[in-house]
């Protein structure tokens, strides 16, 4: 059985699930109040064919740099974003990448920032900058990701791409794998702890149970 059948049982991955508004509350570990979510019953986001795709082509699979797949983001936004927004969509497409295929998209870690996820090696780039576009990014490839890697960008984008940074960072800050992550820590005391890729796909998978 491979890493994506392996999830079949709890999580239906041929379909990315609409996630609710059910109620709004204060995170312990934020001073943003938040927004907690469970999961309905549509089935809109990812075409159930185009994920049960060549099975044994994502086996081959190797996971691409975060550059190469902000590269692909940026360039299915067609806009500028600003860089707080930039790495919260590239922490739930690794999220959900760790869900629908058992693997990360990119190879680089993400660490618990207070102010939600952030690629530490992203943030060396393009440091000092507030918003970013597709032509600001000088460095990675898009033509890197394969069909099914770029499947889960655009799926992601499908369901967050329209929320604001803060609406973002309001959402990460509700979820475990942030929180737990900034355990011990003040809200906005500075922290570096790697969000694990084991803590994203326990934690997404469960959101279907």
């Amino acid at each position: 059985m491979n890493a994506k059948d392996s999830w079949s049982g709890s999580y239906d991955r041929n379909g990315f699930k609409d996630i609710k508004t059910i109620n709004t509350i204060d995170s312990p570990n934020s001073n943003i109040s938040t927004s907690q979510w469970t999961v309905g019953d549509s089935n809109q986001y990812r075409d159930s064919n185009e994920l049960s795709m060549k099975a044994s082509d994502n086996q081959e699979e190797n996971p691409v740099s975060v550059f190469d797949a902000a590269a692909y983001l940026l360039k299915c936004l067609s806009h500028s974003v600003s860089t707080m927004k930039l790495h919260k969509l590239l922490y739930y497409c690794q999220a959900w990448s760790m869900v629908w295929d058992g693997k990360p998209l990119f190879k680089d870690k993400i660490e618990a920032w207070a102010n939600g996820p952030v690629v530490r090696t992203l943030f060396n780039f393009h440091r000092g900058m507030y918003e970013i576009s597709y032509f600001k990014l000088t460095i990675g490839d898009e033509r890197n990701l394969s069909a099914n890697q770029k499947e889960t960008v655009d799926s992601v984008l499908k369901f967050y791409g329209d929320m604001s940074a803060t609406a973002l960072i309001n959402q990460t800050h509700f979820e475990q794998p942030w929180r737990n992550a900034r355990r011990g820590l003040l809200p906005d005391e500075v922290g570096d702890s790697e969000i694990s890729l084991e803590s994203m796909q326990n934690y997404y998978s469960s959101l279907s149970k």
